[in-house]
């Protein structure tokens, strides 16, 4: 009797038109697979920092190597144009595998503590950063290629194996991404892939160590309770609502070109898309028709086609949200001055949405409060720095936010009153494609850090390992007396108090301290 392997079927998001197929796995396996790469990781693990390093250096050359048939990969799966795949995928993982091999050898090598306590001299103590063993990564379709594959990239350099959950609308990029791993040298069965419905979740409650998750925030919760349960962590980057602050001294024409790319890039499809804009009055009339000329001009079509600058929404149930979340704002009062929906270019047959700019909103509108995952742009006109700062804090979310202005001390400051993981000053969201730059939000935008050196601790146990070389017993051990007390008082007013205090320890103490000295002495010379 044949066995017939279900299968999960990708289609290209402009034509419609299959792309290829994949396996998929069963929830209740897994498992398994965790246990299977489980047994391959010690190995790994035991591998030098070098070592690795190594490998991953060569990750970077087999990427390099195939980038021009990855990009079109990701332009026939996902969607976005072929320019962006290259710019916003392919290059920052090139990037990214060099920074994590290079200086991951360093922030991952083990960390001397100094010990400056005087009473603590005799111990010589360290940071241990060990591998947690399997990481789990669920992630986006959005960013397929760059978001999971840094991710891997930094497990692997701090010596763990991986199990990889691609998203379901976009599973041949995972699968070339563990085959890139594969033919770099990374061992057979340290890096896995599972596909289909009920793997995400069946990976946040198996054995691994850890799980990294991209996407919603309501999946996001389930993902970090399955994990807490099991007393395991969880780094969650569950969106945003970033906010794009123009202030009335920025240089207007970068403010503009930064809010048309940041805003439309992948067709709005981007957790730290700009997703709101709050203009000074003075420079707002300016600002809102720089932008809708600039939305104007963008070029829709075919992704695969070199000038084209807007490619499909990947689904219609994305297409659908935009548009019902745009057409319950003009219901509410507010004005679309360009964009929505189009019929699919000749010869296409995906979901097209131009790029749509929006004015009159206000904040309990829904589309000032959801994630729009879309090419739309709401602007509002504010009176003062303080109204902006308020209007951008006032949501769930805290991924990004930015600033726009040719005041650096003025922008810096804005900074600090924002809400957000990040904030860039006169540019947006581009430090995604700067491992060395850590990523992750606050509030609703979910918890801990990717990338950076907090990302690589985020794929650790920090361990800390102490010598002691025992030729002499700690003062405060037994056995406990009056001597003990007085000497141990004497030692805190010595060490940290003022220097009167300094002088009575000096004078009320020089007794017990000596007979404290001369026990432990005599002690040492016993042993």
């Amino acid at each position: 009797m044949s066995i017939v392997t279900a299968t999960l079927e990708s289609l290209n998001p402009a034509t419609g038109e299959p792309v290829g197929s994949v396996p998929t796995t069963a929830p209740e396996d897994v498992h398994s697979v965790v246990d299977a790469v489980a047994a391959v990781q010690p190995a790994w693990a035991a591998r030098s920092l070098a070592e690795r390093g190594a490998v991953l250096q060569r990750v970077a050359q087999v990427v390099l190597d195939g980038s021009d048939d990855i990009r079109d990969l990701i332009v026939r799966e996902q969607g976005k144009p072929r320019n962006e795949a290259f710019s916003m995928e392919i290059l920052p993982t090139i990037d990214a595998v060099g920074w994590i091999a290079q200086a991951g050898a360093e922030i991952l090598a083990d960390e001397k503590v100094p010990m400056p306590q005087a009473f603590l001299k005799t111990k010589r103590s360290t940071f241990v950063y060990e591998p947690l063993g399997v990481i789990g990564i669920i992630s986006p379709w959005n960013y397929p290629w760059s978001i999971p594959f840094g991710e891997v990239a930094l497990a692997l350099m701090a010596g763990n194996g991986v199990v990889l959950k691609p998203a379901s609308l976009t599973p041949l990029i995972g699968e070339r991404i563990i085959d890139v791993f594969s033919r770099a040298g990374v061992p057979e069965g340290l890096v896995r892939v599972v596909h289909g419905p009920g793997t995400g979740a069946a990976l946040a409650e198996s054995s691994v160590g850890k799980v990294f998750f991209t996407g919603s925030v309501e999946t996001g919760r389930s993902v970090a309770e399955a994990c807490a349960r099991r007393l395991t962590g969880s780094v969650l980057e569950l969106g945003g609502k970033d906010p794009m602050i123009v202030l009335d001294d920025a240089h207007l024409n970068h403010a503009i070109a930064g809010a048309v790319w940041g805003g439309f890039a992948n067709a709005g499809q981007t957790c730290s898309g700009i997703e709101r804009v709050y203009v000074a009055r003075g420079v707002s009339e300016r600002f809102i028709a720089g932008v809708i000329d600039g939305a104007r001009r963008l070029r829709i079509g075919d992704p695969m086609s070199w000038d084209t600058e807007i490619g499909p929404m990947v689904s219609e149930e994305q297409h659908a949200l935009v548009r019902e979340l745009v057409d319950d704002a003009v219901a509410s009062g507010a004005t679309l001055h360009c964009g929505g929906p189009i019929d699919a270019p000749a010869g296409l047959n995906g979901a097209f949405y131009a790029p749509a700019v929006l004015t009159g909103v206000t904040p309990d509108m829904r589309i000032m409060r959801e994630e729009i995952f879309g090419p739309v742009l709401p602007i509002v006109t504010v009176d003062s720095e303080a109204e902006a700062v308020a209007l951008a804090n006032d949501s769930d979310f805290g991924l990004g936010a930015s600033v726009w202005t040719s005041d650096r001390a003025r922008g810096e400051r804005l900074s600090g009153q924002l809400e957000a993981g990040m904030v860039w000053i006169n540019d947006h969201m581009f430090s995604h494609g700067a491992c060395q730059c850590a990523w992750g939000g606050v509030k609703d935008s979910g918890l801990g850090r990717t990338h950076s050196k907090f990302g690589m601790y985020e794929c650790v146990n920090v361990k800390l390992r102490v010598w002691e070389g025992s030729a002499m017993r700690d003062a405060w051990w037994h056995p406990y007396d009056e001597t003990l007390g007085h000497a141990l008082r004497s030692t805190a007013n010595l060490l940290y108090g003022s220097a009167a205090e300094r002088g009575r320890a000096l004078r009320d103490g020089a007794v017990p301290l000596a007979r404290l000295g001369g026990r432990l002495a005599r002690d040492a010379i016993r042993r």
